[in-house]
């Protein structure tokens, strides 16, 4: 069985050649073409194609949120953002508005075809391109601290002796301290871990 892939881009010429380059590879079938997002959401409900190759930037409405709208009428399609632009805000808003993949225009016709089955078999296809640029956006983000790092020196100390078992008491003990204040370091543990119980602290601890 053929693919069924519906086009919506406003360049008509571009729009013509992928249809045709669709339609003479085997195993591809082109059900459909738009020039403007508003025509697409209203035509490919009933066209049920398989795979969208979506453009962003459309005339009135634009590809972003046509896949967005899309998403929601008919779920089970799948988006592949087919555009010119590289910027990672593009890249990001394509793939939250629920774009399945995201490609650039110039991408050779062996790397479209084979980025449409991927998507098809259930897949995220990326130019390598692009994907760095993924990735090189989440290393630029600051992640979250691990475990145990908020947590000053004798913090860390109490989590240790929790994790080896030790009772507030004997903890007050070995440190040092007033039975108050090791529960005020475990206070304070637990609100900066953001947990609850002693369990989840530990296993917080143990995972550093």
């Amino acid at each position: 069985m053929a693919i069924r892939i519906s086009i919506v881009e406003d360049n008509d010429d571009l729009r013509g050649t992928l249809a045709r380059m669709l339609n003479r590879a085997e195993g591809f079938q082109c059900v459909s073409q738009y020039g403007s997002a508003e025509a697409a959401l209203e035509g490919l409900p009933k066209d049920k194609p398989e795979v969208v190759l979506m453009d962003i930037n459309l005339p009135g409405m634009n590809g972003v949120e046509c896949v967005r709208r899309l998403k929601q009428s008919v779920p089970q399609v799948s988006a592949v953002m087919l555009t010119a632009y590289e910027d990672t805000e593009n890249i990001f808003n394509a793939l939250a508005a629920g774009a399945n993949g995201y490609l650039l225009k110039r991408a050779p016709r062996a790397e479209l075809l084979e980025a449409i089955r991927e998507v098809q078999r259930g897949g995220s296809p990326m130019t390598t391109h692009i994907a760095r640029k993924v990735v090189q956006s989440f290393q630029k983000t600051s992640p979250a601290p691990p475990p145990g790092e908020a947590l000053s020196a004798r913090e860390q100390e109490v989590l240790d002796f929790l994790s080896q078992g030790f009772l507030y008491k004997e903890i007050s003990e070995r440190m040092g301290i007033s039975y108050e204040t090791v529960h005020t370091y475990i206070r304070r543990i637990y609100e900066k871990l953001q947990v609850r119980t002693r369990t989840e602290a530990v296993a917080k601890f143990l995972r550093r």
